[in-house]
């Protein structure tokens, strides 16, 4: 993995470069934050270190804490990776190559954390030489406010020989941020061009919103292959640590969570292509539904478009809609179509992302043929597309919010639960 990450960091610092964008570590690297089952008082961190590591610990503790003079060390235990090792890639500079990914990974599980509070965090690590190297620090918030934001975006498709891609999509969270401020980051897919790439996973996680905030993330179709279009979880589960309370095989890839009094059902298109694989999803969601019959707000995300955004034709939305009206779904959130889709159904709003990389949007649509009862609202920009989603919500309503790269309100709608 040394050898990896020497070749990669060299390659990107002649190309102008991955130490510019602020490399924790040769020896620690891909550090994000995802949610616990109850983000309230739980969350669960993800990185990577060379395979030379004797140990891996994190130090916490609440960001009001500013000389960490309170802070608590927690060990890590990492496991032996090598689910991107030797894949057909690509490096920033144009040139092809095979992956070479092996890495030890981990997954810290924190538990016991203060609702409405913000942490800081940083990973030690120590070689078997007897180095030490130590992160930059991370942040998140737990759940628990009355009132909390979340930005919602997806499809920047990160890919190193297009730095653009991944420009345009960090520039457009920084427009979300400047319409206002957010607590977290929820994901909906297509973040990799190739998630088999491992390399463009630890580029991608250097960027700055990954230090700032949780991320709550999908399995997109290219999150799941190669560049020669193999297919695996493996890719999206160890790129992530994701709570593992999904059915069978789907254990950190499918999984839901509570972020205060709103429970999010995460799904995998990927594992549901066929009726069997449908039925095993749905079984497990309408289960996930009925033991949070509790939760004031409940939604539902997946990667697969639930209207095709050019003519209004149904996708996703002819599987689930019945499930999502018996269990009283407020929201239901998809990407992947590359346009806007505002819709509704007997209670429950559908909303799809637009593409947030500059570059894969698709042509302008035409009139609707299909659902034009059902589908309120629909923008893109044509193949150049940059938007994102602000979600505010209160115990009164939750609020969405579409927004153009320049901040630009394009389209709200309010949901009461």
């Amino acid at each position: 993995m040394r050898r990896l990450l020497l070749t990669l960091a060299l390659t990107l610092l002649c190309a102008g470069g991955l130490f510019a964008q602020g490399l924790d570590s040769l020896d620690i690297f891909s550090i994000t934050t995802c949610p616990g089952e109850d983000a309230s008082t739980q969350m669960r961190l993800s990185w990577g270190s060379d395979t030379l590591a004797t140990s891996c610990s994190v130090t916490l503790t609440e960001a009001r804490d500013r000389r960490w003079k309170k802070a608590r060390t927690l060990q890590a235990e990492g496991r032996y990776c090598a689910v991107y090792d030797t894949i057909w890639s690509k490096r920033a500079n144009g040139e092809n190559f095979n992956e070479d990914a092996r890495f030890l990974k981990y997954d810290l599980a924190l538990d016991s954390l203060k609702p409405r509070t913000d942490y800081c965090y940083y990973v030690t690590y120590q070689g078997t030489d007897g180095r030490e190297a130590r992160s930059q620090v991370y942040r998140f918030r737990t759940a628990g406010d009355r009132k909390w934001n979340a930005c919602i975006i997806s499809d920047f498709h990160s890919y190193p020989p297009l730095p653009g891609r991944l420009e345009a999509a960090m520039k457009m969270m920084d427009a979300v941020r400047s319409y206002d401020k957010y607590d977290w980051v929820l994901n909906l897919g297509d973040v990799c061009a190739w998630g088999g790439s491992y390399s463009f996973w630890v580029q991608m996680y250097q960027e700055q919103p990954f230090r700032d905030y949780m991320w709550a993330s999908l399995n997109g179709n290219h999150d799941h292959m190669t560049r020669r279009y193999q297919l695996s979880n493996d890719f999206f589960r160890n790129a992530t640590a994701n709570p593992r309370n999904g059915y069978p095989g789907e254990e950190g890839v499918s999984y839901w969570f509570r972020y205060g009094d709103a429970l999010f059902i995460m799904l995998n298109n990927e594992t549901m292509r066929d009726s069997t694989g449908f039925a095993a999803a749905s079984a497990w969601v309408e289960k996930v539904l009925q033991d949070n019959a509790d939760a004031r707000y409940k939604l539902v995300c997946e990667h697969y478009q639930w209207f095709f955004g050019t003519d209004g034709r149904t996708s996703q939305f002819g599987r689930w809609h019945e499930i999502f009206e018996k269990y009283g779904v407020n929201l239901a959130l998809a990407g992947n179509n590359h346009i806007y889709v505002r819709a509704h159904d007997k209670g429950v709003v559908y909303v799809q992302t637009p593409s947030s990389d500059n570059e894969r949007g698709q042509a302008l649509y035409g009139p609707l043929a299909d659902n034009a009862d059902r589908i309120d609202f629909r923008w893109n920009e044509g193949p150049k597309t940059v938007g994102a989603l602000h979600l505010s919500v209160t115990p009164k309503k939750m609020t969405v919010t579409l927004l153009d790269r320049q901040g630009t309100v394009v389209d709200r709608v309010e949901i009461e639960p």
